[in-house]
Formats: C-alpha cells, sequence, structure tokens
C-alpha cells in the first residue's frame, strides 16, 4: 500500500546500512554512503522534509537493517476497548510503542498500558504480527512489524501521561479519531473479533 519510490529509498537505505557494517574497504564504503546519500534525497524530494531532519530519522541507524517492531496492548472492559488520546496528534490510539531493548514484547505490552493508560494488565493472547506496509497507514520511512497482544486489567486505575491527554473505553460502533500512523480502523476491528471469538486465530502480516 505504501508508493513505490518510498519502498525503493527504504530497500536503498538498507542496502546501504548492511553494506556500511560489513565494507571492509574505503572504495565500498564510499559507494555504500553514496547509496545512502541517494535514498536521503529521495525521501527529501518526496517529503519536502529538511535533509537534516531526513538522516536523523531515516539513515541514523548502524549495522545491518532490520524491522522495527511496535507493539499494541488490546485490552477490553465491559465489551469496550481501551484507548489512549495521544497528545502528539489528538487523535486515538490503543496502548503502546516501541519494543524496548532487554524486555519481551509482553513485558513492554504491560509497560505501556502503565504508563500511558494507569491499568496494571496481564497477556493473555497474541492477536497477530502485522507489516505495516500491508495496511492503511500513512507512508513512513522505518519498515515497522505491528505486534498486537490482547491483556486483562488485574488492577489500577484510568490515568494520562506524559504522552496521553485522556484514557476511555470505547465500543466498536462508536470509535473515537483514530491516529491512523498507529492503528488502523480495520486494526480495531480485528481486536473486537477476538473479542467476540475467542477461537479467533493469529493474524499474520
Amino acid at each position: 500500500m505504501e508508493p513505490k519510490w518510498l519502498e525503493w529509498a527504504k530497500q536503498i537505505q538498507s542496502i546501504a546500512q548492511a553494506g556500511k557494517a560489513y565494507a571492509n574497504n574505503d572504495f565500498d564504503m564510499e559507494r555504500y554512503e553514496a547509496l545512502q546519500q541517494l535514498s536521503v534525497e529521495i525521501m527529501v524530494h518526496h517529503t519536502y522534509t529538511d535533509q537534516s531532519i531526513i538522516k536523523e530519522l531515516f539513515a541514523n541507524e548502524t549495522g545491518y537493517a532490520t524491522p522495527k517492531a511496535d507493539i499494541r496492548s488490546v485490552v477490553f472492559r465491559d465489551g469496550k476497548l481501551l484507548m489512549v488520546q495521544e497528545k502528539s496528534d489528538g487523535a486515538w490510539a490503543l496502548p503502546g510503542g516501541w519494543g524496548d531493548i532487554g524486555l519481551t514484547p509482553s513485558e513492554v505490552a504491560v509497560k505501556e498500558v502503565k504508563e500511558e493508560a494507569g491499568f496494571d494488565v496481564q497477556p493473555v493472547k497474541l492477536i497477530g504480527v502485522l507489516d505495516k506496509k500491508c495496511h492503511p497507514h500513512p507512508p513512513s520511512p522505518y519498515h515497522v512489524y505491528k505486534i498486537l497482544i490482547q491483556c486483562e486489567i488485574i488492577g489500577g486505575e484510568a490515568s494520562e501521561s506524559i504522552e496521553t491527554s485522556a484514557v476511555g473505553f470505547f465500543s466498536e460502533d462508536d470509535l473515537p479519531p483514530l491516529s491512523i500512523g498507529r492503528n488502523t480502523e480495520s486494526q480495531i476491528n480485528l481486536a473486537f473479533r477476538h473479542l467476540h471469538k475467542t477461537d479467533e486465530p493469529g493474524y499474520l502480516d
């Protein structure tokens, strides 16, 4: 679903990043640095974003390039889905964020709910592992796997955080404006399918 120019830019960046990690002479290093600069210029041309920002967000990593993991917690109470209002865009999302080094996906899911919504939860089910490029998200400079983990509330109470301005529970037919960079309506519908059908299989890609 992402535009071809973005797909190509990310592939070039990935090749350049891996090449720089394993290059064993200055000539190869120069070639891979030229490729990386090309990927940055493609992003700048199509996004009208300052080159320094693109380099910081898009071409600042080293080593073999791998997808990022965005972990989202699916929490129901009385048939309604827990969501938080993001301060960054004013829209609503499942609690979650990037995976943390040293924590398992389940531990990240628990941590994010506590930090963003105030509730203590325990993981109960993997809903799916989704490739962001296969879903109707806005274009992203990163290749992202979204991991949806269903959790149940065991304590705590609703509270805001430095990243969220409100906490709420919503029914499937009364959803708030979604932060589609973080979650889409089809992904929310997937979450509700697991509420209504406990033997719903995990979703892949």
